[in-house]
Formats: C-alpha cells, structure tokens, sequence
C-alpha cells in the first residue's frame, strides 16, 4: 500500500514539473533592431572639459546618480522632495503598485490550501416528519492539484504585472523629477528674460524722453521719434508677456509639487549650471537602455503575457479539484460535540474538457497574439529610448556651439551699441543704424538666455532618458 502511495505521488510530481515545463513557451528573443554604440556627435571644444555622465560620482552609472547628487541647488531640491510628497499622479502610481500586489497576493493563494472552520443546519421534511441534521467541521474546499502548471503560470503572471506596475512607478517618479527641474529652469529664464526686458524698457523710455526733447528743439526728425517710440512699445510688451509667462511657471510648479510653493525656493534670476552632468563619452553600449524604468515594466509585461500562454495550454488538459471535510454530526444540535458523531468526506474531481465550441483554441490565441504584442511594445521601448538618448546627444554638442556663439555675439553687439551711440552722438551716422544696433543687442541677450535654458533642459532630458532619477542619493 505504501508503495503504492509513494509510486503514484512520484508519478504526479513528474506529470507537475515536466507539465510546466512543456507548456510555457520560452520568452521570444527581442530584436529591437539598434546600434550597438551611440551615434555619438564629433567632439568640440566647446565641452571637451565637461565631465561625463558615466563617470559621476565614485565613477557612478547616470541611472544610480541620486538626483540630489545632480541638481546642485538646494531650492530646487527642496521643490522635488515636496512633489515626490504631494504630487497626486505619483501617488496614484504608488497607489497602483499596492493595488498590483494585492492582487498578485490574491492570485497567489490558489497555489494553496484553503482552509475554512464550517457550521451548518440542514432541515428536511415533506410526507416524513420534519428532521434537523447539524454538522461543523473543517474542510478543505476545491483545492486545484495544478498539475500541467495552470495556477502556477497565472500567479507567475500576477506577479510580472505587480513588477511591470513597480517600474512604472518609478518611471512616473523620474519624469515628475524632470518636469518639475524644467518648470524651475523655465521660471528662472522667465525671470532673466523678464529683468532684461524691464532694463530694455527703462533704457529705451529714457532715449525717448531724450528724443522728444530734441525733436522740440528740432533736432531729430518725426521719424526718428516714432522709431524711438517703437522700440519703447516693443519692449513693454515684451515686458507683459515675459510677466504672464513668469506667472504660468509658477502655476505650474504649484501643480507639480502639490501645493503652493514658498517663494523662497523660487530663482531669482537663471543660473548657468544646475548639474555636473556633460557629453556621454566614447564607449558606452546601448545595453544601458535595459535599465530604463518603462523599458524594463515592458519587459515584466512580456513575460507575464508569456506565462498566460502557459495557463492557456493548460487549460486543454484534465483538472483535479479536491473537496474534504472532517467534523461531528448529529440531529440533535447538543449531542454534535459528543462520541460517535464524527464524519468525514473526500471529494475528488476531475474535468476533462472535451467539446468548448473552441473557447479554449480561442483563449490561447488571445495569449499568444497577447504575447506578440507585449514584444513588439518592448522592442518599440527599446528603439524610443534609443532615439530619445541620441536627439540628447546630438543636441548636447550644438547647443553648446550656439551658447558660446551667442556669448560672443552679446559681447559683440554690446560693443556695436556703444561705438554706435558714440558716432550717433557725434552726427557720424543716421539713427537707423543706432536703432539696428539697440535691435540687435536686445535680440542677442533673449537668445542667450533661450539657449542657455535649452541646454540645461537638454542636460535633464539626457539624464532621464539614461535612467537617473529613480533614487534620492547615489551609494
């Protein structure tokens, strides 16, 4: 009899593990179809000195850089540690992820045992005299003997969506970072944008009253006035619209943090650097990508649409189910607990699916076209990141150029005004010239600040798409 026992209970367990072995496929190899390397931008002088991103601190991966080792303001640290607090959209990804392994805990517990204590009254009566049967017990109810690995494969697959749903959150949780550094960087070149045109706008209102007092005395013509006088209405709007601007970015950081924010965490005026953060050097792979938080949620997707596969094929094959019971019955409800009352029940049963008008074929097709999809979607990850890396790049080089361009032409154009206003001054040449001087340094000074916020914002961007955000502080 024992051997018996111990023949049939070898027999299911090599029937269990090879069973699951056979009926999930293997995880399709991804083919995303990208460089190895980076198309990396030529190497100018402009940041041959920046420090690399590879090499942060203690020579630091940019996906394990802390964003509090990164960001060197302290205000703008103090506005990210509120919103990772207060933000509504991190919290409801945060919300999502127990909600995800709630239900991976709910899916899990079929793998075991239930167990349940049950007390019942049973009362029958008709022709025969009415009769009362009490029963209590403990009782094993529908126990699932996962054979072909069906309950095994849907909990493999719970727990790959609780894991996708974590990366999300962190995904969620690197691009609030980046938005909320934007925000400020945006607030600050407002502001820079702002002060220049309100200075523009005193210079240009001062060269008016100049101006109009000459042309009473005769001296300049009506020409010359409106001209002057164009330059002052064109700096007062620029003066109203950099003032609104400034107003919406601090609309926008409120949002992003979750409250309202204290003015003193705001900038004044734009700094030039925020970060260490330079030119990826020569050499990285491509295979950084993998670390990415939405990358790697499609991954968890992938496998856990692959082991649905495997529940799907399982459900073509029989299914045990067990049912017991071990109690005290008796008709009378003072006499349950006494001897010679005790029962107990075993109810096995078995499913064989035989005709289902092809809801189990089209059940594993689902899984499957399920399956493709889910690689498909890590492979377009994939290739998104890649080219979201590769625009940083490129981008990292040029708008280095046009900020040192424009450096000089600030410095060029101021010098123009001067020596300009000194041969106006002089009668040596027409206020057109002097007014296409004024134009130009006005022009130059916006550029500046616009490219040097564009470079900056480039600097986030590419610290984001490498992966860097997702912890406070690096190891």
């Amino acid at each position: 009899m024992n051997k018996q026992l111990i023949t049939a209970l070898a027999l299911t367990t090599s029937v269990f593990v090879s069973g699951c072995a056979m009926l999930e496929p293997r995880v399709p190899q991804a083919d995303p179809s990208i460089p190895a390397e980076w198309p990396l931008p030529p190497v100018t002088s402009a940041g041959a000195d920046a420090h690399p991103p590879e090499a942060g601190p203690e020579g630091l991966q940019v996906a394990d850089i802390g964003w509090r080792d990164f960001f060197a303001d302290p205000r703008l640290e103090e506005l990210i540690g509120q919103a990772l607090d207060n933000n509504r959209d991190l919290r409801i990804a945060i919300l999502n992820v127990e909600r995800a392994r709630a239900q991976y805990r709910i899916q899990r517990a079929d793998r075991l045992p239930s167990l349940g204590a049950n007390a019942t009254l049973e009362r029958t009566g008709g022709d025969a005299p009415v009769q009362d049967l009490y029963t209590a017990g403990v009782g094993l109810a529908a126990f699932e003997l996962d054979l072909f690995g069906r309950v095994r494969n849907l909990s493999q697959a719970a727990l790959q969506q609780f894991l996708a749903t974590e990366e999300s959150r962190r995904a969620a949780q690197l691009t609030l970072i980046a938005e909320v550094a934007n925000a400020w960087l945006t607030l600050a070149a407002d502001r820079e944008l702002l002060e220049i045109a309100e200075q523009t706008l005193r210079n240009y209102e001062e060269w008016f009253r100049l101006t109009e007092q000459r042309h009473e005395l005769g001296a300049v013509s009506g020409l010359e006035l409106n001209q002057a006088r164009t330059l002052v209405e064109t700096a007062r709007a620029d003066v109203a619209r950099y003032a609104g601007q400034v107003a919406r970015d601090e609309n926008a950081l409120n949002l992003l943090v979750g409250q309202p924010v204290d003015p003193a965490l705001l900038p004044e005026r734009f700094l030039p650097q925020v970060s260490g953060l330079g030119p990826l050097p020569a050499g990285v792979p491509a295979e950084v990508l993998l670390r990415r938080p939405d990358v790697m949620a499609a991954e968890h997707r992938l496998l856990s649409a692959n082991a649905n596969i495997g529940a799907a094929r399982a459900a073509f094959f029989p299914s045990i189910s067990l049912t017991g019971m071990v109690g005290s019955a008796s008709t009378e409800l003072s006499d349950l607990f006494e001897g010679g009352t005790g029962f107990w029940s075993f109810s096995p049963q078995i499913n064989i699916p035989i005709f289902q008008g092809g809801r189990l074929r089209a059940a594993l097709g689902v899984a499957q076209a399920d399956r493709d999809i889910a690689l498909a979607d890590y492979e377009r990850s994939i290739q998104a990141g890649f080219r979201e890396v590769a625009d940083a790049l490129a981008l990292s080089s040029t708008l280095a150029r046009q900020r040192d361009a424009l450096k000089d032409l600030v410095e060029a154009s101021g010098n123009t005004l001067e020596l300009s206003q000194a041969r106006y001054d002089a009668g040596l040449v027409s206020y057109l010239e002097l007014l296409d001087a004024q134009r130009t340094h006005y022009q130059a000074e916006q550029s500046l600040v616009q490219v040097q916020l564009a470079e900056q914002a480039n600097r986030v961007t590419l610290y984001r798409v490498l992966g860097g955000g997702w912890i406070e502080r690096a190891p």
